[in-house]
Formats: structure tokens, sequence, C-alpha cells
């Protein structure tokens, strides 16, 4: 048999030959790529270009936390203190005088309605209820529904500049109706003979009070400034008032609240008549 018909000389496998991808990883860890730039690093020949970018991309980011910060703080500050011009307070004023303006023209339209019909009805009972009528137009002036003219004073009254604003922490700083009442008595005390407040004429049956922030009189909203306007004899009123503890009142407001107040002298006050009472009728039961 020739050597060439011999078979090769055949080599045995290593035990671990089924291992191998198990032997680069215990052997060679590091991806080759990886391990050739760590040996360049290594030896001082690394591209700057990398650690450049690194620093540029955490300055992107710290100038972004900061710009996102910013705009949190800028957004709460502006929910927290809203603009003056659209608080809510200063839409119910202006609401609240559009309203008292409508209110006006419609007390003006009742008042010259109610003057026609005191004419007719003197008219209609001629020369023989002469005296019924005027008793009942003097009546009228103290019940407080019928307008009337003179002489007297007029207080005005407004909320602090702060309050005025809007400004937070004021409530204070604000007329309330207890202020009013208080000024209103010492008037009446004073000799007044009529008296009504921004327009709206005072009678036995009128209420001053407030719903919230807002002061009612007769049911009707109003703002400050408040003015009072009472007719009667201004030395003597302002004599008489001066010696009340309104005066003192007054002048707490200034000093502790900065509210203003002022008094002067009218000489030609018209006051409006103010709203006619609802009479009632009572009627016996037949259950006697």
């Amino acid at each position: 048999m020739s050597e060439r018909m011999l078979p090769p000389a055949s080599r045995e496998p290593r035990p671990d030959a089924s291992m191998t991808l198990l032997r680069e990883v215990m052997e060679r860890p590091l991806d080759p790529g990886y391990d050739d730039a760590a040996r360049r690093r290594a030896a001082g020949g690394g591209s700057p270009v990398r650690p450049a970018r690194r620093r540029a991309g955490r300055l992107l980011v710290l100038l972004l936390a900061a710009a996102i910060g910013l705009g949190g703080v800028w957004a709460a500050r502006s929910l927290r203190n809203p603009l003056p011009e659209l608080s809510a307070r200063q839409v119910l004023i202006e609401q609240i005088r559009e309203r008292t303006e409508i209110g006006d023209a419609l007390a003006e339209g009742n008042a010259a309605l109610r003057e026609e019909i005191q004419d007719l009805q003197e008219q209609a009972f001629g020369d023989t209820a002469a005296a019924a009528v005027a008793e009942a137009r003097q009546l009228g002036v103290w019940a407080g529904t019928s307008a009337v003219v003179g002489p007297g004073v007029v207080i005005t009254m407004q909320d602090s500049d702060r309050a005025q604003r809007g400004e937070p922490g004021t409530e204070e700083e604000r007329v309330t109706d207890f202020d009013l009442q208080v000024v209103v008595n010492a008037l009446w005390a004073s000799g007044a003979e009529a008296i009504a407040i921004n327009g709206i004429r005072l009678t036995g049956a009128t209420a001053i009070r407030s719903a919230g922030d807002a002061v009612l009189v007769d049911l009707r909203p109003l703002v400050t400034p408040y003015r009072i306007e009472a007719i009667g004899d201004p030395d003597g009123m302002r004599t008489r008032f001066a010696q009340t503890s309104a005066a003192g009142h007054l002048s707490f407001l200034s000093s502790r609240w900065q509210i203003g107040s002022e008094m002067v002298v009218d000489r030609d006050l018209s006051l409006p008549a103010g709203s006619s009472p609802r009479l009632t009728v009572l009627q016996p039961s037949e259950d006697g």
C-alpha cells in the first residue's frame, strides 16, 4: 500500500471546542474596537473632540434646566398674582358701575312718572282736596318718597389707595356697611331732614348692609367713593356732628386704615325720591 493511500494524520479536537463563545467572553471580554480606543487613549493619542462635545452637552442641559426652572417660577407667580386689570374684583366693580348707571336711569324715569302722577291727582281732586294733596306731599318728604332740594352737607368716604388698587391684605381698608350706618345715624341725630347715599334716598325701610365685599343700600350694590348727602341746616349739622361719636370714628378710620373722609357744605343739594313702601292689607279671618 502506498503512502498516497494512507489516511492523513488526524488531529485530536480540543476538549473545549464546543465552548468557543464562552472562551471568547472569558479571554477577550472587551470588544476589539473599544480595546483599541482604550489603548490609544492610554497612549495619549485620543481625540479631544469627544471631551469637548461632552462638556458642550452638559452645558446645554444645564441651560435648558435653568430655562425650564425660570419658566415654572414665572408661571407660578403669574397664577398667584394676576394682573390688576384682570382681577375678579375689578371686573365686578366695573359691572356694578354699569348696573348702577342703568339703575340710576330707571330711577330718574320712575321719579318723572311719580311727579306726573301727583300732578294728575291734583288736577283730578281740584281745589276741594288741595289741603289733602299738600299734606300728602309733606308726608312724602318725611317718608322719603318725594324728591327734595335745599342746603346741607356732603360727607365723602372712600377706600384706601391700596384697597382701590386691589392689593391683597387690604380688607380692613375698605368702607363697610357699619361705617356708613354710623355716619348716617349721626347725621339724623344732627338734624338732617333727608339723606341719600350715592343718589339712593334713605327711607324708614331702607337697609344698609353688606354682601361679601359689596355694600348694599336698598338692595343696590355701591362702590367707592361713597357720597352721603344730607339736607338741613349746614352750620348746625356740622357743629352737632363734630360732637358725635361718628366724628371720632372717621378719624380712627383715617389714622388706622387710611380710609379717607371729607365733609363740605353744599347750598344746593337735590335728593331724589326713594322707593315707595308696599302696603299690606290685613283682613280678619272667617274663623273669628
